[in-house]
């Protein structure tokens, strides 16, 4: 385990308030997931406008994770090869870019089904490069001995994006179809000059030479390391099956008639739970039990993902939905700090790509799954059925893997 990030009993949280190189990374991640956020609500509405087809929403998630899976392990030797925040901004300069492609076209009006399906790729391959290099860099960003509290605050940052995001996207959205994608762009930029300004405290050296086994040692590190193959199983196949939130446009338009500001407010509900529950974490860190405390939160997930395909209710929704973000993050801190703390700096970058592989499998394959599923049989039935799968896949991971469920302490 690396020395320098084993929690310390006196380390307080407050010194990551005061710690430059964690307030640029933050906010850094802050604005660029709300060009994200914003661009996941406008796309989606956009797509479901123009073909009104629950399998072209679904194909959004697809087409985003197929350049994902195609550029993975190259980027995480690229994150740890290269300067990990010169990656992160050569990414969010090309997604600006896209951005701005995106807004000229639907001011326009020329901007078609295909044109925006081809944006979503090149979407899926910046973020390919760009997450395994942002979640490499964490711990270099955090004082010792900080590093589940570092978590936690980061994940609120990313978590009030998505609350705020949403909102924005599905006003702006309402205003001008064009407007948030020229609003993305913009974040991107500012997101790419913050992150520009970090100076980090553990900075990594050049390492060995792109080689097919250096390429692919992510792989063999977790295969190697049953906690964290669990750990990151787990969440593929629980999210991979429980993905309702791909089915939002649907129920914003069809079941709870809210339109595109319903379709944001939606998009956030789950980011507030999720930053509630950060709040909670990072005044009152996780020392006991941990391993069970992840699986139970992945069963929660799952109970309020059904409750949410079976609401007619738009309140009911929104509360529904706030309670998965919350299990969500409970399951996002445990599971991200336990990988850290058991992978050694030099090896961050390609474990990273293999965590970041395995999580967009579960987001973007899961949106293809319920937008399938939901195609076939409903979105009602795609989404109540998709919240038991995370429940059953829980119970079943619990047995598989009594190492990670016996977990104690994150140390």
């Amino acid at each position: 385990m690396p020395a320098d990030i084993i929690a310390a009993p006196s380390a307080s949280a407050r010194a990551l308030f005061r710690h430059r190189p964690f307030i640029c990374f933050s906010l850094g991640r802050v604005f660029s997931t709300l060009a994200y956020q914003m661009g996941a609500v406008a796309l989606g509405w956009q797509v479901y406008a123009l073909t009104h087809s629950a399998f072209d929403l679904g194909l959004v998630g697809l087409w985003q994770f197929i350049p994902m899976a195609v550029l993975t392990f190259a980027a995480g030797h690229a994150a740890d090869r290269y300067e990990r925040k010169q990656v992160l901004q050569l990414c969010q300069l090309a997604e600006a870019l896209i951005g701005i492609v995106l807004a000229w076209g639907t001011f326009g009006h020329w901007l078609t089904v295909h044109e925006i399906f081809a944006a979503v790729v090149i979407f899926g391959g910046a973020r390919a490069f760009g997450s395994p290099a942002s979640a490499a860099m964490l711990p270099g960003v955090v004082p010792e001995g900080l590093l589940q509290k570092g978590t936690a605050l980061s994940s609120g940052a990313l978590q009030f994006s998505t609350i705020v995001g949403p909102a924005i996207g599905g006003f702006a959205y309402a205003i001008a179809p064009g407007a948030p994608y020229a609003l993305m762009a913009g974040l991107w930029i500012v997101a790419c000059l913050l992150n520009g300004a970090i100076q980090m405290d553990r900075p990594v050296a050049p390492k060995e030479p792109p080689t097919l086994k250096s390429l692919f040692a992510g792989v063999a590190f977790v295969r190697q390391n049953p906690a964290i193959l669990g750990t990151i199983s787990l969440d593929l196949f629980a999210v991979l099956l429980g993905g309702a939130t791909a089915l939002l446009p649907i129920y914003a338009r069809d079941i709870l008639h809210a339109g595109p500001w319903g379709l944001g407010i939606l998009r956030a509900a789950p980011a507030m739970g999720a930053l509630l529950t950060t709040a909670l974490l990072t005044r009152y860190a996780l020392n006991r039990r941990v391993g069970m405390r992840m699986f139970q939160a992945v069963i929660v997930f799952g109970l309020a993902t059904i409750v949410f395909g079976l609401s007619r209710w738009f309140v009911l929704s929104l509360a529904a939905l706030a309670i998965m973000g919350a299990a969500d993050t409970v399951s996002v801190v445990i599971r991200v700090t336990l990988v850290q703390l058991a992978t050694p700096d030099a090896m961050r970058g390609r474990v990273s790509a293999v965590n970041f592989l395995f999580i967009n499998a579960s987001n973007q394959l899961g949106e293809f799954e319920s937008g399938f599923t939901a195609a076939l049989m409903g979105a009602v039935p795609a989404a109540v059925l998709g919240g038991v799968g995370s429940v059953v896949v829980a119970l079943l991971w619990m047995k598989l893997f009594p190492t990670l469920r016996n977990v104690e302490r994150l140390e």
